[in-house]
């Protein structure tokens, strides 16, 4: 994060929408908004935002399969491809 560029405050996006727009979607950094010096919000081009959310999804997955790993609900690898395998033919 570069303070000087990616924290703006909220009269910049006021006057400067569209250069706003311009910077997150060429840089695909966010632009943090203030407001009375506080953070408000966050600016982000919707490539990133999807890389996100699909980065989020697949560690919620990942922590689901860890749960059930731990609570021994689970089947071993060659069990699971035998299964398979029998359900193809």
């Amino acid at each position: 994060m570069n303070l000087a560029t990616d924290i703006k405050p909220i009269s910049y996006l006021k006057a400067k929408t569209a250069d706003a727009l311009l910077y997150v979607n060429e840089s695909h950094r966010p632009l943090i908004i203030t407001q009375n010096g506080e953070a408000k919000a966050v600016i982000q081009d919707i490539e990133s935002y999807q890389n996100m959310k699909n980065a989020i999804s697949l560690l919620k997955l990942l922590a689901e399969g860890e749960k059930e790993i731990q609570s021994g609900n689970f089947v071993s690898q060659d069990s699971f491809f035998e299964k398979i395998e029998q359900k193809l033919v």
